[in-house]
């Protein structure tokens, strides 16, 4: 495939990637990023637009299986192949057939070789997220509920990804590795990372708006209002999990965060999606807490969630999903015109991105 798609590029610069048709969404050569001919991989924003375009290979993976688009009339391989990536394999949904996740194998010829290729993943393994055509929307909301339940460990889309996974990892090496996924995926990703950081595998990810279920404070403009909830929140749910005996000790020997909290994964937010920018306030109001010198409290509160406290006491043991230790999160602070544009892949290899990074380390 020619690196630069002919005259596509001028064709892209004049429809503009963000107020195209959803068809056109799918074309790579209209709304990827052509700018990208060669990939830095010391770059962030290199790095980000890569694995926000494999996860999108997987989104066009699909709908390529459903409107049976094959041979010339297929969409979704440029969207690996024009950074020198093929698929190794797909992995497919054994409840509705289709095809959620895929491995990709980094294969770049001689002359693209540098220095920064060092800093290349071997492996990609990528997970698209909701589709909502007939299809597949059902057993995709059907997921949805689960992460909203806490119980996406126990579904068997899971059960096949974290095997995929651990496969991989076996053969290549952490380090060979990376997870990307967006939304629905994203939470699959961050599932699988999770499950290999217990048992002291720490691979690289790159979570696209991946759902934080909570009651939407961060949407709240007041900050001495918004300040107020979230301390209210935390001196509640510390108070019922200690309340339920989830147990907090000091000894970060026996705290599950300690064991998570060198496994940093980047997280992707936007303010104007609310199903993701909960992340903003959990992750910030930690270091409030401590500023105030109620940190304790937030130790304990920042591990449990309300809705599982409450499924706990009902005798259902449940481990919230969106909780995590530590985090490299990246809010992307350009204009949206609406909540399908700020909860969009797209928006991710845009060049002209208004980025905000912080590192939140759990100690």
């Amino acid at each position: 495939m020619q690196r630069h798609l002919g005259g596509y590029q001028e064709a892209a610069a004049a429809t503009g990637t963000y107020g195209i048709m959803a068809s056109d969404r799918e074309d790579f050569s209209l709304s990827g990023p052509l700018h990208l001919a060669i990939v830095d991989w010391t770059n962030a924003h290199h790095r980000r637009s890569v694995a926000a375009s494999l996860v999108q290979g997987v989104y066009i993976l699909e709908r390529d299986r459903q409107l049976k688009r094959q041979g010339p009339q297929a969409l979704a391989s440029p969207w690996w192949e024009f950074f020198h990536f093929q698929l190794l394999r797909h992995l497919v949904d054994d409840v509705d057939s289709s095809i959620f996740a895929a491995i990709y194998e980094f294969k770049p010829p001689k002359s693209h070789y540098h220095n920064s290729v060092d800093e290349s993943p071997r492996y990609v393994i990528a997970f698209r997220g909701t589709i909502t055509k007939p299809e597949s929307v059902s057993r995709d909301l059907q997921l949805d509920l689960h992460i909203l339940r806490n119980g996406l460990h126990e579904t068997s889309r899971f059960e096949i990804a974290i095997q995929a996974v651990r496969n991989v990892v076996a053969t290549v090496g952490e380090s060979n590795v990376w997870l990307a996924g967006h939304s629905l995926g994203a939470a699959m990703a961050l599932l699988a990372g999770k499950t290999m950081a217990k048992t002291g595998f720490f691979l690289q990810a790159f979570l696209f708006n991946s759902p934080f279920f909570s009651a939407p404070i961060e949407r709240i403009k007041d900050e001495r209002v918004k300040h107020g909830l979230r301390i209210a929140n935390s001196v509640i749910t510390a108070g019922l999990a200690f309340a339920t005996k989830k147990s907090y000790h000091n000894n970060r020997s026996v705290d599950p965060f300690a064991a998570l909290s060198a496994w940093i994964p980047f997280l992707f937010v936007n303010p104007g999606d609310h199903l993701c920018s909960e992340y903003i306030g959990y992750l910030e109001h930690r270091k409030k807490m401590d500023d105030i010198g109620i940190g304790a409290i937030e130790r304990l509160a920042t591990q449990n969630s309300l809705g599982g406290l409450l499924m706990s006491a009902m005798g259902r043991e449940s481990e919230p999903l969106h909780l995590i230790p530590s985090a490299n999160l990246i809010v992307n602070l350009t204009p949206c015109q609406d909540f399908r544009e700020a909860h969009g892949i797209h928006q991710w290899w845009r060049p002209d991105l208004d980025i905000k990074s912080k590192l939140y380390n759990y100690k």
